[in-house]
């Protein structure tokens, strides 16, 4: 059965976060993007902190806007509108991030903007956690 949501189909989760309810394939998905942006920052922080900015930018640029395209609308359908505007900025991020190292050429800017960036990380881990829907 199809439904759609406004604002996600969400619960109160037991740890004081909200629970995103989603079949085991979209949670799947969801951590996958995750561990994308961890990987990327991780190089990112490296490269920057050495600095050498081309490994930086290729990496920011890996989990930029385009990787959101491949998102399902049935997945966005249930997710809720704060996570995903911190998804999406933190996506617009690391293209800015990306632009702003071809175009400054300076490491310790870099790693400020990464810094203001995994704000949007931090803020959505407090707030949010993926379940699976029981029975699905």
């Amino acid at each position: 059965e199809e439904r759609l949501y406004i604002d996600g189909e969400l619960r109160p989760a037991s740890d004081g976060r909200t629970a995103i309810l989603v079949k085991p394939g979209e949670r799947n998905l969801v951590l996958a993007e995750m561990r994308a942006f961890l990987a990327s920052t991780q190089t990112i922080l490296a490269s920057a902190s050495r600095g050498e900015l081309n490994p930086s930018i290729a990496a920011a640029r890996q989990v930029g806007a385009q990787a959101q395209q491949g998102v399902p609308a049935n997945l966005m359908g249930k997710l809720p509108i704060g996570f995903k505007s911190l998804g999406l900025d933190t996506h617009r991020r690391f293209d800015q991030l990306a632009l702003n190292a071809e175009e400054l050429g300076d490491p310790g800017q870099a790693l400020q903007e990464l810094g203001e960036l995994l704000a949007n990380c931090v803020g959505c881990h407090a707030a949010y956690r993926i379940d699976v829907v029981a029975g699905q």
